[in-house]
């Protein structure tokens, strides 16, 4: 009676554990599908076993041993064991040396068929006096045998795969060779205590509860798909980070060569405007490559906002001229209006670079959509204790916006009546890196518009204060025709021959002594049998890069040239790693021109 309630316990769970399995959402695996398999065969040798005890209470002692009933049912038991030890060998095999189910399960099927006609075959022998009842025999024989031989090959998958141990996998393949090694001890002495379907149980719970829990796999799969989908990110920023070094390289020719060419005096008409349009071609691709990188950063959560101080007046200054460039350029009848807030602090510290790109993209998007009327920059500010809070807005009298379509104004590669504006050029992604930009600095932004009329974008964003400060060092650009660098010696190291051409007619027009240099090793040479006022070097180069070649030139306890990072790699945060590497400058390719005068009226200082 005990036993049977013994078993009835152990049934009960297996149900419980069974129906709790199967109503969960599981994610399908060969593990997961060899667990459903070992805990329904584990619940159907219960049930036997189960009915093959209440057979025997119910039948006579002298019927004991003629009973075809107890002897089919005992059979049917050693058969469906056979099946338990076959199912939980397939699922070692699969955790410690393949994941070929198919074959696997072809072999070891086959030894069950083998096994199970032996086990129904063979003699088996009953033994009751009572009070203790057990088979034993020819078919028992081979369960035993199996149990053993399975045991064994458990062991050997184990020391195979002794440094994956803590591998949770094998927590059950541990589990149930202990304990069927210590019922095994045990039943040679007690044969009538039933341990190995309990222990089955027992193991079913363990990996449940270990390996085959919905949730734990479900939690486990969406982490694998998270690593996986950082990988893929991080594989996708790492190729356009690429593609945009490979694409700044000839802008950089296309951008500079159109500039020089732009200021020579004797060009038609014709000939300028087309050099301009080969320019605006050039700064629309950039604006394109620059958009794509910045949202594979932000999409994958390694966009950063750097922060140090500036001078805000200057930045918008410099996006006033930008802007009054771009509408001349553009021909468009429109009047560009300003006002900066008098009361707005003369330095502030904040990343800002990612305000003037946040305005610049506002400027932009206003400029593109208004052919006439006029475009309000406007900056205003509140000043509390040490913190600012800069509002800035950027209204126009364009084409406005529609009030249904104003919520997908910020989605990526979204434009708004492109049926209408197919002139318009563009990928839609400015604006969308814009609320990016403002959210990374924990600012808003607000759109308001009349369809036909205009639209109004207004941006608000906390700057801290620079106290004791009321400006930074002058980097003010003075006038192309008043700065010159007479006699002053500048190396250029680039392994791009077109590249050392732009710079060197940039430099030209400064009236400086240019000295080209094709790699690091011969720019080295270069050093030591002459001496520059400055160096501009390239980083990515073959053999020897430009941080490399830094490396080497400054071993020189002597040499103290101020070498300025020119290069295409210009993803955000560049500037800091040069610095940080030890240049004292850093230009971006493709070269613009005012900034190459800020960093020669920097370090060479003007005539």
């Amino acid at each position: 009676m005990g036993t049977t309630l013994f078993l009835g316990s152990a049934l009960a769970f297996s149900i419980v554990l069974l129906i709790v399995f199967f109503k969960k959402k599981r994610v399908k695996s060969i593990e997961n599908t060899i667990f459903a398999f070992t805990a329904i065969v584990n619940l159907v040798a219960l049930i036997i076993e189960l009915t093959l005890q209440i057979i025997v209470l119910k039948t006579p002692i002298s019927e004991f041993q003629t009973s075809g009933l107890i002897d089919y049912w005992a059979r049917l038991y050693l058969v469906i064991m056979i099946m338990w030890f076959t199912i939980f060998t397939i699922y070692t095999v699969e955790i410690s040396f393949t994941h070929n189910l198919k074959i696997n399960t072809i072999i070891f099927s086959t030894i069950f068929v083998i096994s199970s006609i032996l086990a129904f075959s063979l003699p088996i022998n009953k033994y009751n006096n009572g009070i203790i009842m057990y088979t034993y025999g020819p078919a028992t024989d081979v369960l035993k045998a199996i149990g053993i031989i399975s045991m064994l090959f458990w062991l050997i998958c184990l020391f195979a795969n002794f440094k994956e141990i803590k591998n949770k996998k094998y927590y059950p393949v541990i589990f149930i060779t202990i304990f069927l090694l210590i019922s095994s001890i045990i039943q040679i002495y007690r044969p009538e205590i039933l341990l190995i379907t309990v222990i089955g149980t027992l193991t079913t719970y363990i990996m449940y509860f270990t390996i085959e829990n919905p949730d734990l796999r479900l939690i486990n799969e969406l982490n694998i798909a998270k690593d996986q989908a950082d990988k893929a990110n991080m594989a996708k920023t790492e190729f356009l980070s690429n593609m945009s070094h490979e694409i700044r390289t000839p802008l950089n020719a296309i951008m500079g060569f159109g500039s020089i060419l732009m200021e020579h005096k004797d060009l038609s008409d014709e000939v300028k405007e087309d050099i301009n349009n080969i320019i605006s071609a050039s700064d629309n691709l950039l604006e394109i490559v620059n958009g794509i990188l910045d949202i594979s950063k932000i999409e994958a959560n390694k966009l950063e906002i750097i922060d140090s101080e500036y001078e805000p007046k200057q930045i918008f200054n410099d996006l006033v001229k930008m802007s009054e460039v771009k509408l001349d350029a553009m021909n468009k009848p429109i009047k560009f209006k300003y006002f900066f807030d008098e009361t707005i602090p003369p330095v502030l510290y904040g990343d800002h670079g990612r305000v003037k790109q946040i305005i610049l993209n506002l400027l932009t998007n206003a400029i593109k959509y208004t052919n006439k009327g006029w475009i309000e920059f406007k900056v205003s500010c509140i000043n509390k204790s040490n913190v600012t809070r800069l509002i800035i807005s950027v209204e126009d009298t364009g084409i406005g916006i529609k009030e249904d379509k104003i919520n997908k104004l910020f989605n990526k590669f979204e434009r708004l009546e492109v049926e209408k504006n197919t002139t318009v050029e563009g990928t839609g992604l400015g604006l969308a890196i814009t609320k990016k930009l403002v959210e990374l600095m924990n600012g808003k932004i607000v759109v308001q518009s009349k369809f036909g009329e205009g639209s109004k974008f207004s941006v608000s964003l906390d700057q801290r204060i620079v106290k004791d400060k009321e400006e930074l060092e002058k980097t003010n650009v003075i006038e192309l025709d008043n700065i010159e660098f007479n006699g002053k010696k500048v190396l250029v190291v680039d392994d791009n021959i077109v590249n050392l051409k732009v710079a060197g007619r940039l430099l030209e027009k400064y009236k400086v002594d240019i000295t080209e240099s094709s790699s690091g090793k011969d720019a080295l040479e270069k050093i030591k049998s002459d001496k520059f006022d400055l160096i501009l070097l390239d980083d990515m180069m073959p053999g020897m890069s430009g941080t490399e070649t830094l490396i080497e030139m400054k071993k020189d306890k002597s040499f103290k040239t101020p070498v300025i990072a020119l290069t295409a790699n210009a993803i955000n945060g560049m500037k800091e790693k040069y610095l940080s590497a030890g240049f004292d400058d850093y230009i971006p390719k493709p070269i613009d021109r005012l900034e190459l005068e800020k960093k020669l009226e920097k370090f060479l200082g003007g005539n």
